[in-house]
This record gives C-alpha cells, structure tokens and sequence, in this order.
C-alpha cells in the first residue's frame, strides 16, 4: 500500500510518519507538505502514487481539495487530527501516530 502522508510544511509530522510507517511491512510512505514554504510541496504526482492519503488536520485535506480536487478521486483520504506541536520524530509524536493511524494499516 502506498501511503502520503500530508501536513503543513513537511518538516515534522508527516516526515515523522513516513519515517515510522516506513519500517512497517507492505507499506510505501512518502511525505509532502500543502503549505507555500514546505520543505516537500504535495504535486500532482505525489496524489497519482499514493493509494492512501493521511493528513494531520482537516484544514490540509480542504487545502488539498480545492488545489486538486478531482486527482484526489482515486485514493482514500485519512484525517488524524494531529497539532503541530511536536518536533521531528518526537517520542510521544511517534506514539499518536501509531496509535491514530496504525488502524488504517495492518502490520
């Protein structure tokens, strides 16, 4: 399964996922930010890849929308309600991830 993580500017939390869900079997991970100033800008060709899209607030799923809207057709879209209040790779970050989107995804 080929997953995209998404969130503000790339720098903490989704890289923080990609880095973690990475490890776990049958699962491909990327990351992008939908802000100007991300470190990794979400393109086109980040949405055709991923079959599962995880974003860590609703504001970047509506960012993503009304930027791509119909190349968002394909894949799922997972909203985990993660703060930008963690730095990279954080443990307790580490942990809500796990916790929040470990459902999503079989290990």
């Amino acid at each position: 399964m080929r997953i995209l993580f998404v969130c503000g500017r790339a720098r903490a939390r989704s890289p923080t996922a990609e880095q973690v869900f990475l490890r776990w079997p049958g699962l491909e991970t990327a990351s992008a930010g939908v802000s100007d100033d991300a470190d990794e800008p979400v393109e086109i060709d980040h949405l055709a890849w991923a079959e599962t899209i995880v974003v860590m607030e609703r504001a970047h799923r509506r960012k993503l929308t009304r930027r791509f809207g119909p190349a968002l057709r394909h894949a799922r879209i997972v909203c985990l309600d993660v703060r930008d209040d963690y730095a990279f790779m954080e443990p307790a970050l580490v942990r809500l991830l796990e916790a929040r989107a470990g459902r999503f995804f079989k290990r």
